[in-house]
């Protein structure tokens, strides 16, 4: 409370005022000193007016550092949805703030800033984290794995969330899966790749797993951050690059660097994206604060799933009209890497007992859901010879091979 508020409080005490002196004396005191003012909260609610009420003081306030920029859509924008629907969720009484990358630590650094407690949490995926726990990566993305759905399947129900947890708190950290990707393309080229042969010698970008299999390949792997990824490809410094779906590389502007698209992205079928949270922090939250964390995640997930489905036919198209040349891997590149996957996730399993755990779990679980899968799901190619001939897609669609 400041000196004039203070004062103000003892003359309203000492003197009777008329009705309207005391009401422009106590509007006064407000002003000098007691944020807590009507007229504070009202500027407040119209300064957010498309979210629901907030508390004068949120209870918990939160920052929230982000690997992905804001402006990048699905990834970045998911961690603004998260942002916002706790705020809704929670009736405005929990603040969690999104902060662009680099605006409180380095994109690779958010792991130590949440596990030391210098930050209370991050937006990012696991697979970033591949140097601290190798067995993370199986949390972010599998080569030739599971769909958006059997990955949280698996995730939920098949065992995949305690060994999850069982890793991350030994940092330090609890981490929510809060959002989900659709398949990602298989990367950007200079020129074609007609034979796993291309890729020796290779500079190439890529994620997590996938680049480990390249790397058996012969390609030179870097993982270099999002606005890195441009610039590099650009000047050279890489020869090739993958990054995200195509609504997301075409903002990147990867088509100004290199013109040839691949898919599918062998690599990325499906892409956990988290909410991580110190642990202390987290343990100490009441149980309704959690389910809010819990239920803005789930209700992100549900998002991101029908979004990241819905916006690529659009992007698909802008491309195409930008000269981009949409291709399919070659046969041979497919069988090339699938071995090359397998014999790396081998590898990695026999070296590191968290990975082989998590690998086995994914694994089992897949096995025994493709009974249902097999079962419960209709085959892509049922009633593809009944179909017009003009909605049936080319082989080429006049972008090269498919």
């Amino acid at each position: 409370m400041t000196i004039f508020s203070t004062t103000c409080r003892w003359r309203m005490m000492r003197v009777g005022l008329l009705a309207g002196l005391f009401t422009m004396l106590l509007a006064g005191c407000g002003s000098g000193g007691d944020q807590r003012s009507e007229t504070t909260a009202s500027r407040t609610q119209a300064a957010d007016a498309t979210s629901v009420p907030s508390t004068r003081h949120p209870e918990l306030r939160w920052r929230m550092a982000s690997t992905y920029p804001s402006s990048l859509v699905i990834l970045g924008s998911m961690g603004k949805r998260v942002e916002r629907l706790v705020r809704e969720i929670s009736g405005g009484r929990m603040e969690l703030r999104f902060y662009e990358p680099g605006a409180l630590v380095p994109p690779f650094e958010i792991f130590d800033a949440v596990s030391y407690g210098a930050i209370e949490s991050g937006w990012s995926t696991p697979g970033y984290w591949a140097g601290r726990e190798p067995a993370l990566q199986l949390f972010a993305s599998v080569p030739f794995g599971p769909g958006a759905v059997e990955y949280l399947a698996w995730f939920d129900h098949g065992g995949g969330r305690e060994i999850f947890d069982e890793i991350y708190h030994r940092h330090g950290i609890h981490s929510l899966i809060c959002g989900i990707s659709p398949p990602e393309a298989g990367g950007w080229f200079k020129r074609p790749i007609t034979s796993p042969d291309d890729f020796k010698g290779m500079k190439i970008r890529y994620f997590g797993l996938g680049g480990k299999v390249l790397e058996r390949l012969g390609a030179s792997v870097q993982l270099l951050a999002g606005g890195d990824i441009f610039p590099a490809l650009e000047l050279g410094t890489i020869d090739a690059t993958e990054y995200s779906v195509p609504a997301v590389d075409l903002k990147m502007g990867f088509y100004q660097a290199a013109r040839h698209y691949y898919f599918p992205g062998w690599h990325q079928q499906s892409t956990f994206f988290e909410l991580m949270i110190n642990l202390d922090r987290w343990r100490a939250l009441t149980a309704q604060q959690r389910a809010i964390f819990k239920a803005a995640c789930s209700a992100n997930i549900r998002q991101s799933l029908s979004e990241g489905e819905a916006l690529q036919v659009d992007a698909i198209e802008k491309l195409k009209a930008k000269g981009v040349v949409f291709h399919t891997w070659p046969r041979p590149v497919l069988a090339a890497l699938y071995r090359a996957w397998r014999d790396v996730a081998a590898e990695m399993a026999a070296a590191d007992p968290d990975f082989g755990r998590a690998w086995k779990s994914l694994e089992d679980f897949r096995r025994r859901d493709r009974v249902w899968r097999d079962l419960g799901y209709l085959k892509d190619d049922v009633g593809a010879a009944d179909e017009p001939a003009e909605s049936a897609p080319s082989p080429t669609d006049g972008n090269g091979p498919r």
